[in-house]
């Protein structure tokens, strides 16, 4: 999740789509010029370890767009593919 997060402040596509189950993966990401990332903040995670096929991180990212503060606060969907995680879906919250 954290390098996710990271490769979406350096507008880093190629690594997101990698990180991206292929059955939900976009065809191209959208990066806002004008949204600066503020910071992260991982809630909770479950499963997800060694031996899992499935996780779930709960975070809040910040972030300001023309001087206004927002704030994303999602459940990731990760699913264990080919020896890395991958995001699947997210709900916000």
């Amino acid at each position: 999740m954290r390098s996710r997060y990271s490769a979406f402040c350096l507008h880093n596509e190629p690594y997101l789509k990698l990180t991206w189950h292929p059955t939900t993966r976009p065809e191209a990401i959208d990066f806002d010029e004008q949204q600066r990332w503020l910071g992260l903040k991982i809630i909770s995670s479950h499963d997800g370890g060694v031996g899992d096929s499935v996780g779930q991180v709960e975070f809040v990212a910040r972030y300001k767009i023309h001087d206004r503060a927002y704030r994303l606060h999602e459940n990731s969907d990760f699913v264990m593919q080919n020896g890395s995680w991958q995001y699947t879906q997210g709900t916000l919250l």
